[in-house]
């Protein structure tokens, strides 16, 4: 079931863990890496690959990237659409910080995690202007928030030309997204204070500051 909700589609999932379109924008937006995931005639091709997102490239935005030139997934055509699999924060959630514990008994550990699924058309660009703009933009994303950044200009222009042919472009045209974030949404707010202390204690502050943020 695909549920339409504004400018991006979300497929289903259970309601407690649903994102309204913004945070779902937001995640995809934060992409850094993520898995490529085709079918072809070999069966299932994936490459774990850096990614950046452009929402203004079609409908719901477009992922770009690149692929080594020896890896073959590039160049075997896909069977119907992309899939790109972003993975956010995740930890182990011990049921010994619910209170419910204490309570009832009736809890089990689980597992809080962030992802997000991305569908879409596999765009190839074999094109060595394309790939310059591609990697100068990529490395200014990574590289600009340094106090000395470094820049595809600070190698040598022969030795840049080279890496350029060493790999191919592509774009992800977004049909439809998918994310889910499961936070421990689904528990009494008793237990959710557990999580958060649990997790703080444990040194995952990431974790607990997105469960916070999650609470319904």
């Amino acid at each position: 079931m695909v549920v339409r909700t504004g400018r991006i589609d979300l497929v289903y999932t259970p309601k407690h863990f649903q994102v309204d379109d913004d945070t779902a924008a937001q995640i995809v937006a934060q992409i850094r890496a993520a898995d490529l995931v085709t079918v072809t005639d070999d069966g299932l091709e994936a490459t774990y690959l850096p990614f950046l997102f452009d929402p203004e490239r079609g409908t719901h935005g477009t992922l770009i990237g690149h692929l080594a030139r020896l890896n073959d997934q590039w160049n075997k055509p896909a069977r119907g659409e992309a899939l790109v699999i972003a993975h956010g924060l995740d930890t182990y959630i011990s049921p010994a910080w619910y209170p419910s514990k204490a309570a009832h008994g009736r809890v089990v550990p689980t597992w809080n995690y962030a992802t997000a699924h991305i569908y879409g058309e596999l765009v190839v660009h074999d094109d060595v202007a394309w790939l310059e703009e591609h990697v100068r933009r990529l490395t200014h994303h990574h590289e600009s928030a340094r106090d000395e950044p470094w820049s595809v200009d600070d190698a040598p222009a022969a030795f840049i030309a080279g890496q350029l042919r060493a790999i191919v472009g592509i774009e992800v045209v977004v049909s439809r997204i998918e994310v889910k974030v499961k936070m421990s949404q689904n528990r009494p707010e008793a237990d959710i204070d557990g999580v958060v202390s649990g997790l703080t204690e444990a040194g995952r502050e990431d974790v607990a500051e997105l469960v916070e943020r999650s609470r319904r």
